[in-house]
């Protein structure tokens, strides 16, 4: 069965804490994601070796196996998108439909050892490329096409959110 889009604006969550899953990405900023991000990888990987990985909890969520393709995907969109914000003034970001990709990605058919060695390619990167961001670059902005506003200290909490959230979707 076809999951529901997500359409929530989960911008919120640089304003206060997520009561889902207990994260307060608002206290992070671009040089604490590093550490977070190699933390949260070895936790995907131990997700992504149970044997239950393929199993959805229900018809209307995503399996471990799934939010882990997405979260590959969220760390490759952000790997971008903080490209972008460093090496351009204000840049609008493309737009990236994260159910689309679901779909044509065809996440629940991956191979869940593919997944967790893309993943951490991935997001080993991505901590990488924000240990590499001097403080001074923390404040520069690039929009969404909605017109939301980031900077990369906003970018590297919203990051924090959506990748620990999904640990917490799957008891991880």
């Amino acid at each position: 069965m076809a999951i529901e889009g997500d359409t929530k604006d989960w911008t919120w969550v640089l304003q206060r804490r997520c009561e889902q899953c207990g994260v307060d990405s608002a206290r992070e900023d671009p040089a604490s994601v590093p550490a977070l991000l190699r933390d949260a990888v070895g936790r995907w990987q131990e997700v992504l070796r149970r044997p239950d990985v393929r199993d959805r909890p229900d018809d209307a969520t995503w399996s471990p196996l799934e939010y882990a393709a997405h979260v590959r995907d969220v760390f490759g969109v952000f790997a971008g998108r903080l490209r972008l914000m460093v090496d351009e003034d204000g840049p609008t970001f493309a737009d990236w439909d994260q159910d689309a990709a679901a779909v044509a990605g065809q996440y629940a058919s991956q191979d869940p050892a593919a997944v967790s060695a893309e993943l951490t390619t991935a997001g080993l990167a991505l901590a990488d490329a924000f240990a590499a961001v001097p403080a001074g670059q923390w404040e520069r902005r690039g929009l969404r096409s909605n017109g939301s506003e980031f900077t990369v200290r906003t970018l590297s909490q919203y990051l924090v959110h959506d990748v620990l959230h999904h640990l917490h979707d799957v008891r991880g």
